[in-house]
């Protein structure tokens, strides 16, 4: 059976791991941090579901209850924020070209495939290498370190400066890299790649500042591999309304890359593969509240679950106002 993982604070400020195969959950006997465990399974090579059971677990969580009470945190997180990386990849899904394509098919002659479609057939034609090889690079993204990550229950914030604050219900892998440099995947979890899609519209050279801006995962990360055909559903509700539901899919048979080949694009730099550090990495959606027409406001809540991946990915939308100046560099 399928272990799930996650990490929840005490009262007293403690952090706990918490484990489940099925509808209860428990406390990981001697485990401080999943980062910890992680850490310490990518150096002796031992799995994380047999080195969980080998600590023993101790006593029952109510996990929706801590949730609604505030005191889940993203699954992993790092001592050091800077240290956690969140990035991405985008056009991976089977139809997800679709809606970038509308998104920027206007700033192109219509004769003219746009350069969303051109990468989309890219992906279609060479993202499926053969075991061992590798096949053509997907589009990639930074969204920012551990600073920019929001607890599962938390508000995701749309700055001053923002045109759009929307949702991207995906799947993202975390990593650990060990001593030697080894690129450790943990498990997977359901991601809130939250972005700023009419900034992205403007122009396709803006994708990149469209895409700094925080992101969710979890509640739960699901060790093990990831079954080859993901289905969810995303969400937005405003006040007692959900102004939007749609399916989201996902896993390999919904996808136009390999998970190695978006792994092996990613890892491949030295940069990311430095001791010790993080990585949650988010595969890309085909699904959209921003293609529907929706313009989410000040309060919504998103919301993301799978079969599969625990308890469904909740944030709420914030919209900040105030000041946009100028922002001032000191000459020192």
């Amino acid at each position: 059976m399928t272990m799930l993982i996650s990490q929840i604070r005490t009262s007293d400020g403690r952090i706990q791991v918490v484990a489940r195969s099925g509808t209860e959950a428990f406390v990981v006997k001697g485990a401080s941090s999943v980062y910890d465990l992680a850490m310490a399974c990518a150096e002796s090579g031992t799995s994380l579901a047999d080195h969980i059971g080998a600590l023993g677990l101790a006593e029952a969580v109510d996990l929706p209850r801590a949730y609604s009470e505030g005191r889940v945190l993203p699954p992993i997180t790092h001592p050091d924020p800077s240290h956690l990386h969140l990035t991405g990849t985008g056009l991976t899904h089977l139809g997800s070209a679709s809606t970038r394509d509308a998104m920027h098919a206007g700033e192109q002659a219509a004769a003219q495939m746009t350069d969303s479609m051109k990468m989309f057939r890219m992906g279609v034609e060479g993202g499926r290498p053969r075991a061992g090889e590798v096949g053509v690079q997907p589009e990639w993204f930074y969204k920012g370190t551990g600073a920019s990550l929001a607890s599962p229950g938390a508000a995701l914030v749309s700055p001053t400066f923002a045109l759009d604050g929307g949702e991207e219900p995906e799947l993202a892998g975390i990593y650990v890299i060990a001593s030697d440099g080894r690129p450790c995947r943990v498990g997977f979890a359901l991601a809130n790649e939250f972005s700023d899609h009419v900034t992205e519209r403007q122009n396709y050279l803006y994708l990149a500042h469209s895409k700094l801006r925080p992101a969710s995962f979890g509640p739960e990360i699901r060790l093990g591999a990831l079954p080859d055909d993901v289905q969810g559903t995303s969400r937005i509700r405003r006040g007692d309304a959900t102004i939007f539901e749609a399916p989201f899919l996902s896993g390999e048979a919904n996808m136009s890359h390999t998970l190695a080949n978006l792994e092996h694009h990613h890892f491949k730099y030295d940069l990311f593969r430095q001791p010790g550090d993080v990585h949650v990495h988010m595969f890309g959606t085909a699904t959209l509240s921003f293609a529907a027409g929706i313009k989410p406001e000040n309060g919504d809540i998103f919301e993301i679950e799978a079969a599969g991946f625990g308890l469904p990915l909740r944030n709420s939308l914030e919209v900040t106002s105030g000041s946009n100046a100028a922002v001032a560099v000191t000459s020192l």
